[in-house]
């Protein structure tokens, strides 16, 4: 049975609370990523940065970036998890249940990775990853 950290994409780089939007979302452009988990010090999850929490509640709303703290924008945000240890099965049962494109792979307390919808893709029969897409894109 193939785990998470199996296909998971590791070395996942994250935002911290106290660094300014205009430092995450450089360090997104500079990943070619859309979403950084939120981590503590100690790589606990806080909370994820999505591009869309920048635009919608940073750019859209006439903050400045530099200014404009993680911590600002991530506030209230429930974070839906996959173990390391976890099958392929509970993560795409997870993705699908939360309407989810990516899940951070935690190992105890820390994020060591994220799964993506395209990882799992890559990984289970055509027919198990239309069921992923079409549930996640009836998403409202």
């Amino acid at each position: 049975m193939t785990k998470a950290r199996e296909i998971m994409t590791k070395g996942t780089e994250f935002a911290k609370m106290e660094e300014s939007i205009a430092e995450a979302a450089k360090r997104m452009a500079k990943s070619d990523v859309g979403v950084l988990p939120i981590c503590n010090d100690q790589k606990r999850l806080q909370g994820m940065l999505t591009d869309r929490d920048i635009v919608v509640k940073v750019i859209a709303q006439g903050k400045d970036p530099q200014k404009t703290k993680v911590s600002d924008v991530a506030q209230g945000t429930e974070v839906v998890t996959i173990g390391a240890d976890d099958s392929i099965e509970e993560a795409l049962r997870t993705m699908k249940d939360h309407k989810v494109r990516r899940l951070p792979v935690v190992d105890g307390s820390e994020v060591v990775g994220m799964v993506s919808q395209g990882d799992i893709a890559t990984s289970l029969p055509n027919e198990r990853v239309g069921d992923l897409v079409e549930a996640i894109s009836a998403a409202p």
